[in-house]
């Protein structure tokens, strides 16, 4: 894949449809692309709640009015990488997962096995970055016989995974450390290979960052929560990002994490319940203070619903220090609360098309970073989207003559 290439096309593709992507059915009443494209809205506004989580995942199977087809088409052509998670898997003891819940060890073993099927040369030492009890580093360090230094900030999972690896007989090392810090980048090498799976915005920004500054010999990264950056606009990484059309807020990194295939039967009910009555009470409130405005509601505990929607809702407008009215009839607030809720989640589907495009978008901006540092680059896709909708590997190498040289 020519990288610059591709990012330029979504670039250009995001910037040109950013009024349907950038459109916030849950604070807006009118989404200003419904104007333009009248048919779709009527459409979706028409649908039930159950009728959008069914479509949430598989948007490109919903017959939608124009232009949701072929917008859905072109995501998935800007989007398009290789799949590596089909490929053979080894068999590991079973001690080494017996402390995993099964998702997750799915999602290490697919990773380690997929990122040392594409590096050209040999691990020598591992580094697993926001390592957690460092399991994934574990399993790596057991297939290779090599050394494993996993930086963590939280104590006791680095005395956890301590006792772990020593089960092992592993080389391994746990480190308490702020992967933020400078004072931990020392420990950064060139004859390192480093692998992170799902850490977080900086945390894996830092992680290019300082591997590149250290010629670390290999990267194996699987981003996750973009959003979580320093400051309020995102700063690309790459000098062609840098020069792109599209900037980014903090709150359009989100975008890429609304989609979620993990979340049980009872967490889904909880969180549907949350957000139907914090509709209701924004009707509540535009009524009342006959103001077309939203107001921002903090997240609310699961607790929060125990003791029905007005209870709820009059805690929303203490909040706000508001002394609005009673409606006419809370059981008719929530059935509105719902209907809301349906139509926001149909809205959302248009929204949806671009979750993937975007975070595409931010890959190749890491990919295109660590190229111009001089790593061979492959990205492609390292376990299906069940496991996780995060299955996007970002695999960098430096060329064998560079290592030599650095070593």
């Amino acid at each position: 894949m020519n990288f610059a290439e591709r990012f330029q096309q979504l670039d250009a593709w995001l910037v040109e449809h950013q009024q349907l992507w950038r459109a916030k059915p849950f604070t807006e009443h009118q989404c200003s692309w419904e104007n333009q494209w009248p048919e779709l809205a009527i459409w979706l506004r028409r649908r039930s709640l159950e009728q959008a989580e069914q479509a949430h995942t598989q948007l490109h199977l919903l017959d939608a009015p124009a232009p949701f087809g072929n917008l859905a088409r072109a995501g998935i052509a800007l989007t398009r990488l290789p799949d590596w998670s089909s490929q053979r898997h080894d068999e590991l003891p079973e001690p080494l997962y017996r402390h995993i819940p099964g998702r997750k060890w799915q999602q290490i073993s697919r990773f380690a096995q997929a990122s040392q099927a594409r590096w050209q040369q040999p691990a020598s030492h591992w580094v697993d970055w926001c390592a957690g009890k460092g399991h994934l580093g574990r399993v790596l360090a057991w297939k290779t016989g090599h050394p494993l230094l996993c930086l963590e900030h939280n104590e006791q999972l680095n005395r956890d995974g301590e006792k772990l690896s020593e089960q092992f007989h592993l080389s391994a090392r746990h480190q308490d450390a702020d992967v933020l810090s400078p004072a931990t980048w020392h420990h950064l090498a060139p004859e390192q290979s480093l692998v992170a799976l799902h850490a977080c915005g900086q945390l894996h920004m830092t992680l290019l960052q300082q591997a590149a500054a250290s010629r670390c010999v290999q990267v194996a990264l699987a981003p996750c929560c973009y959003n979580r950056i320093e400051g309020p606009e995102y700063q690309p990484l790459s000098d062609t990002a840098r020069i792109a059309q599209l900037k980014l807020s903090k709150d359009d990194l989100g975008l890429p994490m609304q989609e979620s295939v993990t979340a049980g039967q009872r967490a889904r009910r909880l969180r549907d319940c949350s957000m139907a009555w914090r509709l209701a009470f924004d009707l509540w409130q535009r009524e009342a203070r006959n103001s077309d405005q939203y107001l921002p509601t903090p997240s609310r505990p699961e607790s929060a619903t125990n003791n029905g929607i007005a209870s709820f809702c009059r805690e929303l407008a203490n909040y706000h220090q508001l002394d609005l009215p009673e409606p006419d009839s809370w059981p008719e607030m929530e059935r509105r609360g719902w209907q809301r809720l349906a139509e926001v989640r149909n809205l959302e589907l248009v929204r949806g098309l671009f979750r993937r495009p975007l975070e595409m978008w931010l890959l190749l901006d890491r990919a295109l970073f660590m190229q111009e540092a001089g790593y061979r680059v492959e990205i492609g896709l390292f376990c299906p989207s069940e496991l996780t909708p995060r299955n996007f590997l970002l695999i960098a190498e430096r060329p064998c003559a560079q290592v030599i040289t650095s070593l």
